[in-house]
């Protein structure tokens, strides 16, 4: 995959988001303005505010044209900006846009932006609407993994208004026993994750999880590695070398990762060659089954002196920080931060060219 070398290449990175993990893309946005090469592209930050309203970030475009250090996490602020005009760039103008949407969550990362970008006609990074829809509602890819042949743990949805709130905590002690745990379908960043010890719990988290969204998952508890893989491609995806997280706490929640930062990444994971081979094998299957393009980071579960592994989830916008997984990996099997999105936007233009190409006669 060659890196795209068009000096008018205009790369509009969307970040923040309606979501919960607004505050997360944030950060990630500042990162990949960092590493983008300014030598390529005319990098365009546009923030979405928590309540809607899409910014153009002018402070963060001039001090990325004087050659000046963004911070940490880059505030939603600077010129309200129409979405169509922001994504399209000056009229007649000759530069080609690609769009990096760093939205993690619903909203974002849900199919919600990317249905948006096909309408504008816009290329984009990424998992398309489907892909992403389905990747993002944890109950549906479970389904998909399932009919694929993927292997996972066991598990069983609550949907609010369907399912009867009065058998399902039966239901899940009988099917999954104890402890368990309770995911809302479509959040990511382990936002509104509880772990359930007894039914008391159990009904509690169920409650929490419904703050968040209508469909709940109830997983058995899985005593396994937490190993995570790094996918990069389109229809003939490569896989990265495994990652490993040693939570710092019960299970590796949204302090783990963003606040209190206790968990270990060990990159690669201390794992047998077969073992290797196999999960990096899967998390290209996985890719494939679930429809994905350009990233994702699929996370299994790895019961060594048991079922082997077991596929936890596709991610199909990854963190992009420096402590994120998924550039991460990358480097360890060879590829910079900066090659990595240049191959990401690569990608997004040989997607755009294969879907536009189809015929729109009957």
């Amino acid at each position: 995959m060659s890196a795209m070398a068009s000096p008018l290449l205009r790369l509009v990175v969307l970040y923040g988001g309606v979501s919960a993990e607004h505050d997360v893309s944030c950060v990630t946005a500042a990162h990949v303005l960092a590493a983008a090469d300014r030598s390529k592209y005319e990098l365009v930050p546009i923030g979405i505010a928590k309540d809607g309203t899409w910014l153009r970030n002018d402070k963060a475009i001039a001090t990325l044209a004087e050659g000046g250090q963004l911070p940490d996490s880059l505030e939603p602020a600077g010129t309200v900006v129409e979405p169509l005009a922001a994504l399209r760039g000056e009229a007649g103008a000759q530069t080609i846009t690609v769009v990096l949407p760093l939205l993690h969550g619903p909203h974002g990362e849900d199919g919600t932006i990317q249905g948006m970008l096909e309408l504008f006609g816009v290329p984009y990074v990424g998992a398309g609407v489907l892909s992403s829809a389905v990747c993002m509602d944890k109950a549906m890819a479970k389904i998909v993994a399932e009919q694929a042949g993927l292997p996972q743990c066991r598990w069983i949805e609550f949907r609010d208004g369907i399912n009867d709130p009065n058998t399902i905590v039966a239901e899940a002690v009988e099917k999954l026993g104890l402890p368990v745990f309770v995911k809302p379908a479509n959040l990511g960043s382990s936002v509104g994750i509880t772990k359930a010890h007894d039914e008391t719990e159990l009904d509690h988290a169920i409650d929490v999880a419904l703050r968040y969204d209508d469909v709940v998952v109830i997983e058995e508890n899985v005593t396994a590695r937490e190993i995570e893989v790094a996918v990069l491609g389109n229809t003939a995806p490569e896989a990265s070398l495994p990652g490993e997280i040693l939570p710092g706490s019960e299970f590796y929640d949204y302090e783990d990762k963003y606040v209190t930062g206790a968990a270990k990444l060990v990159i690669p994971a201390d794992l047998p060659d077969g073992a290797v081979r196999e999960v990096r094998e899967l998390a290209a299957q996985a890719f494939v089954a679930l429809r994905c393009a350009g990233m994702a980071r699929v996370d299994f579960f790895y019961e060594e002196d048991g079922r082997g592994w077991l596929l936890n989830e596709v991610n199909t916008i990854p963190g992009f920080t420096p402590a994120s997984m998924y550039p991460k990996l990358w480097e360890a099997t060879g590829v910079t931060y900066s090659d990595l999105i240049d191959q990401l936007v690569a990608l997004a233009l040989e997607n755009h060219r294969r879907r536009t190409g189809f015929s729109t006669e009957h």
